[in-house]
C-alpha cells in the first residue's frame, strides 16, 4: 500500500475518533450530571448546599464549570469557608464543603453575630452557640481609642479567642477589650484572666492551660507576661 493513502487513512480515523470522543463527552446521554452530592456541612443542611450551587442536572459532565459552582457557593452561603467541586465520572458532581467556625460572638439586639479565626462577620444566629465567648467591648473612654478603632480592637480579640486550647475555650464567657493592651477573659464560675494584648496569645493560651491545671481553685490568672504567669484569690 502506498504511503499517501496509509496517512489518509490514519488521518480520517483521528478525526474519526475525535468526534466520536466529542459527541460522547457532549453530544450522548452516557456523560451527564444525574446526581450531585453535598458532605462536610455541621450547621447547614445538604438541601441548602445544593440549592446555592444549582449544579444544571442534565448538563454533559465534562462541561461543567466547577469554579462557577464554587463561586456561586461561597457567595450565596457566607457560612462556607471553602468548597471543592469534583466531578465523578461518569454521572456525579461530587461537593465538600467546610464550614466556617466561630471562634467570637458579638451581640446585637437579640441576636449574635458570629465571627471567625480570620475576623469574617459570616452569620447572625438567635441563639449563642455553646462554648462560643460573646465580646464585650468598652473602649469608649481608652487613651488609644483613637489609634485603635473598633475594627483593630475586633482583631485583637479574634486573636486571643482563636489562640485559647479547646478546654478552655468551652470555658469561656466573655471576652471583654478595654485598649489594646486590656484584655480579660471571663471563664466559668466567676473566674478573670488578665490577658494584655492579643500578642503572644499562643504562649499565654499554654500558659493558662498550664496555670489552670496548677491553680484549679484560683478565682483569677493573669498571663499579660506569658512567662512569668500568676494565679491568685480562691
Amino acid at each position: 500500500m502506498r504511503r499517501g493513502p496509509v496517512l489518509a487513512l490514519a488521518a480520517a480515523t483521528v478525526v474519526l475518533l475525535a468526534a466520536g470522543g466529542t459527541w460522547v463527552l457532549y453530544g450522548s446521554s452516557w456523560l451527564r450530571v444525574e446526581k450531585v452530592a453535598a458532605t462536610g456541612m455541621d450547621v447547614l443542611t445538604a438541601e441548602q448546599v445544593l440549592g446555592a450551587a444549582a449544579v444544571p442536572v442534565g448538563a454533559p459532565l465534562v462541561s461543567v464549570d466547577t469554579d462557577e459552582i464554587e463561586g456561586r457557593v461561597r457567595g450565596r452561603l457566607p457560612r462556607i469557608d471553602s468548597v471543592d467541586v469534583v466531578r465523578a465520572w461518569p454521572h456525579g458532581i461530587g461537593l465538600k464543603v467546610t464550614e466556617r467556625k466561630p471562634v467570637l460572638l458579638i451581640e446585637k439586639d437579640a441576636n449574635f453575630v458570629e465571627v471567625d479565626a480570620s475576623g469574617v462577620r459570616f452569620d447572625t444566629v438567635p441563639k449563642a452557640p455553646a462554648g462560643v465567648p460573646v465580646l464585650e467591648l468598652n473602649a469608649g473612654r481608652s487613651p488609644s481609642a483613637r489609634r485603635f478603632d473598633e475594627e483593630r480592637l475586633l482583631h485583637e480579640a479574634v486573636l486571643v479567642a482563636s489562640a485559647l486550647p479547646e478546654p478552655i475555650a468551652k470555658q469561656t464567657v466573655q471576652v471583654k477589650v478595654g485598649s489594646y493592651d486590656s484584655v480579660v477573659l471571663e471563664l466559668t464560675g466567676g473566674r478573670s484572666v488578665t490577658w494584655g494584648s492579643g500578642e503572644q496569645s499562643d504562649a499565654k493560651g499554654r500558659a493558662l492551660n498550664a496555670l489552670l491545671k496548677a491553680a484549679p481553685k484560683a478565682a483569677h490568672f493573669d498571663v499579660s507576661v506569658p512567662t512569668a504567669p500568676a494565679a491568685s484569690g480562691s
